[in-house]
């Protein structure tokens, strides 16, 4: 086919999500239902209900985005979408992308998440740890910034998401040094995010090496699919590779717009966003308007990605008749 398929991460989490695909599409109940059991708590219920802060507690966070993307993928094959010819996810995504892969089993992958999740959580005291989106400045720019801030703290460039827009990360101290020098530079904006796990940082280096423990005691296979790994924009090998480089993404950079161009340059014709939210269409669009973008963050959103999917291979079938 000639569409790909991509998870979202942590911060698209939204009280009240999935709940029309729920209505639509019984998986949706039987995949919450299904971590629930596996996580102790009844996650659809703190979706649906809250608290608010909760549902934002990174702990907490991860294995719900987790469930959400395998239930939009759920639903996807329920509603006799296709199978896609790539898969990749933002940072938490790609476990999604791996469980759709069957390169992991769902319940595995909720049990290293919980992991991860706690570890990164633990990983830099509360308070310590912070990060900050830089809008409007190149890359090189805000590698520079970066290393003029980190005089006397850690701050460095951990999410590179879109032309013009990328996520620091590091000690609070150099975040906020770092903020005030990128506004000097000529940033649209430069704003610190409500989150206290300073993510892909090197400050979570140790979070790493502790999270490779559980990885190697966890069964990983080769992707049925091929999945395109964030962290360098190539796809996973096998299982020994999937381990390897799933320890190393916790502590280091999210390269998306190279992932992203990596699916075009394969030839994807359109990029669905699979899961709750918008976020990742919205930046696929500033790395390239020449690719259809739909999401499945509801039911409306179901059927403009299944009509996404069918033009673009129209379109292809047609050049190639």
């Amino acid at each position: 086919m000639t569409f790909a398929m991509v998870f979202p991460g942590q911060g698209s989490q939204a009280l009240g999500m999935q709940a029309d695909l729920a209505r639509d599409y019984s998986v949706v109940s039987d995949t919450y239902c299904e971590a629930s059991d596996i996580l102790g708590f009844d996650i659809w219920a703190l979706v649906q209900e809250g608290p608010a802060e909760k549902l934002g507690a990174t702990v907490v966070t991860q294995p719900t985005m987790l469930t959400a993307g395998v239930a939009a993928w759920r639903v996807w094959n329920e509603a006799g979408g296709v199978a896609p010819m790539q898969l990749a996810g933002h940072s938490l995504g790609e476990y999604s992308a791996l469980v759709c892969a069957g390169a992991v089993s769902f319940s595995d992958a909720l049990r290293v998440v919980e992991r991860r999740a706690q570890l990164m959580q633990e990983a830099v005291p509360v308070g310590r740890g912070s990060m900050a989106a830089i809008l409007g400045l190149d890359d090189e720019t805000i590698v520079g910034v970066c290393a003029r801030a980190a005089d006397d703290g850690i701050v460095e460039p951990v999410n590179f998401n879109a032309p013009g827009q990328v996520v620091i990360a590091g000690d609070s101290g150099a975040v906020e040094r770092a903020i005030e020098l990128a506004k000097a530079e000529g940033a649209k904006r430069a704003l610190p995010l409500p989150v206290s796990v300073p993510a892909h940082s090197s400050l979570l280096e140790d979070a790493g090496a502790l999270l490779a423990e559980t990885l190697a005691a966890t069964a990983f296979t080769a992707p049925e699919i091929p999945v395109i790994a964030a962290s360098d924009a190539k796809p996973y090998i096998d299982g020994n590779d999937i381990r390897t480089r799933l320890a190393r993404q916790v502590h280091t950079p999210v390269l998306w717009a190279a992932t992203v161009r990596a699916l075009i340059a394969a030839g994807t014709r359109a990029i669905i966003e699979c899961g709750p939210g918008k976020v990742l269409a919205g930046l696929m669009r500033r790395i390239d308007r020449g690719v259809r973008v739909a999401a499945i963050d509801g039911s409306d959103g179901l059927a403009r990605s299944l009509e996404a999917v069918e033009t673009a291979a129209q379109e292809k079938q047609g050049e190639t008749s």
